[in-house]
């Protein structure tokens, strides 16, 4: 059986994958079960080499990538290219931590023992990747676990199936042994039964999971019934702070990349811009101004910023967040609703903590102007939120910029630079309602392994009884 992807510009076929059954899917973690113990005992160059082709074999797949990317969920052709770069540096930065899998000696009491700490793979990895930056979080999802000798399934989204099963496709070019690396995918309406079955298989040791907080609260529920660890990085609510002494040129464009990126459909996206009253109406003309000359347009044509949303359901989300805000008093000063995938970017001034899009995520191309009194008050309004993912902070003063930083309550924060920033070897992750755990580098290591103790007797033993 086959389900179809509808393409949300033309409403037409973007792609088909194999809708699997709850037996199929089983089948798939046996084989992974099945693979793992070879691949855990290759070694670490080894898995390095194959690693590096995997990077080089995604790179080769630019133009399908870009064609899959663009039909599938609308985006631009630079979107789809940073993407794959990215990803291909993920890639390659797992690569290098094959032998940064390092343990150390303790210290024991006991006379003769030698006391070691050591990180070894697990098992088999399920990682479930979203559709907004499908390339990156798709590779995110299993990388580190493979460099960490595990065997992993993607399971891909369905709403781009066919971007996720090129990554296994140029990973199996790669030289991966069979059943190290696997996809499974299914039909919208199987997908709790599809992923609850997978979390519950014996086989599966750890899952990863990129997506909303929502769903993030239901794996995380499944997975503790099976005492199984879970990494998430679920939604976020991100705020940008602009004080009295910022550089409002840097923080217009920080906050309009940050803000309209993707059409703002990325967990890192500036959702709240905060803005101290002393030089909120210069930064409100300035961005204003800014939005309001983001152009959006059709992404197979290639000739704006901003492309097409998901869907439909999107337009709605955010024409709602709209009419809430405009209705309680707050007021549009660029862009404003949508009657098609084809959204504009647009900021909504006045946001109060009365609004809907105060606390909501719109994970769409629309950004609150929020006015604070003075630095605590912009402090107090950032960390007034469930979220917990990533912040952004502009001043002159790095000094301050550090203090203010660090009183905010998110598991990233960037000073003078946007809150959308994702680097491979960097510990990514939030805090709160964004989830718990971290992908990246070497923290990573510590999600994908198990660290166990283990000693050595090296003089004749003295008991008690």
């Amino acid at each position: 059986m086959k389900f179809e992807r509808i393409s949300p510009m033309t409403r037409e076929v973007a792609s088909s994958a194999a809708a699997m059954t709850v037996a199929e899917a089983r089948a798939v973690a046996e084989r992974a079960e099945g693979a793992f113990a070879g691949w855990a005992a290759t070694g670490p160059n080894a898995r390095r080499a194959v690693l590096n082709k995997a990077a080089a074999a995604l790179e080769a797949r630019r133009d399908e990538f870009v064609r899959a990317m663009v039909a599938e969920i609308g985006a631009t052709a630079g979107w789809a290219m940073f993407n794959l770069t990215l990803a291909a540096g993920m890639t390659r930065e797992a690569a290098a931590l094959t032998t940064q899998i390092s343990g150390e000696v303790i210290p024991s009491d006991k006379p003769g023992c030698l006391a070691l700490a050591l990180r070894e793979p697990v098992g088999v990895i399920l990682g479930i990747a979203p559709w907004n930056a499908p390339i990156i979080l798709g590779v995110r999802a299993i990388v580190t676990a493979l460099a960490c000798g595990n065997a992993v399934i993607l399971k891909a989204s369905e709403l781009c199936p066919r971007t996720h099963e090129l990554i296994i496709e140029a990973f199996a070019e790669a030289g991966f042994p069979p059943g190290v690396v696997n996809v499974v995918t299914n039909a919208p309406a199987d997908a709790a039964e599809v992923v609850g079955a997978l979390i519950d298989h014996a086989a599966v040791r750890r899952v990863n999971f990129t997506g909303s907080t929502a769903v993030g609260r239901v794996i995380a529920r499944r997975c503790a019934e099976q005492l199984k660890p879970c990494l998430l990085e679920l939604g976020g609510k991100a705020p940008l702070l602009v004080l009295e002494d910022a550089d409002l040129d840097e923080a217009v464009k920080a906050a309009a990349f940050g803000a309209f990126m993707n059409q703002g459909q990325i967990c890192m996206s500036t959702e709240r811009i905060i803005v101290v009253e002393a030089v909120a109406a210069e930064f409100t003309r300035r961005f204003a101004a800014k939005a309001g000359a983001m152009a959006v347009g059709d992404p197979r044509e290639g000739k704006t910023p901003l492309g097409a949303v998901a869907d439909a359901r999107t337009v709605q989300r955010v024409n709602g967040l709209i009419d809430d805000a405009t209705g309680l008093g707050a007021r549009v000063v660029a862009g404003g609703r949508a009657d098609s995938v084809l959204m504009p970017a647009t900021v909504v001034d006045g946001v109060t903590a009365a609004m809907k899009l105060y606390r909501d995520e719109s994970f769409g191309p629309v950004v609150a102007l929020i006015r604070a009194k003075d630095e605590a008050d912009a402090i107090r309004l950032a960390n007034d939120s469930e979220y917990g993912l990533v912040a952004a902070v502009f001043t002159r003063d790095t000094a301050r910029g550090l203090r203010v930083a660090r009183q905010i309550r998110s598991g990233m924060c960037h000073i003078n630079g946007p809150t959308v920033h994702d680097e491979a070897q960097m510990p990514f992750g939030g805090v709160g309602a964004s989830g718990y755990g971290r992908f990246g580098g070497k923290a990573g290591i510590e999600q994908f392994t198990e660290l166990r103790w283990i000693t050595v007797e090296t003089l004749p033993g003295h008991f008690p009884i």
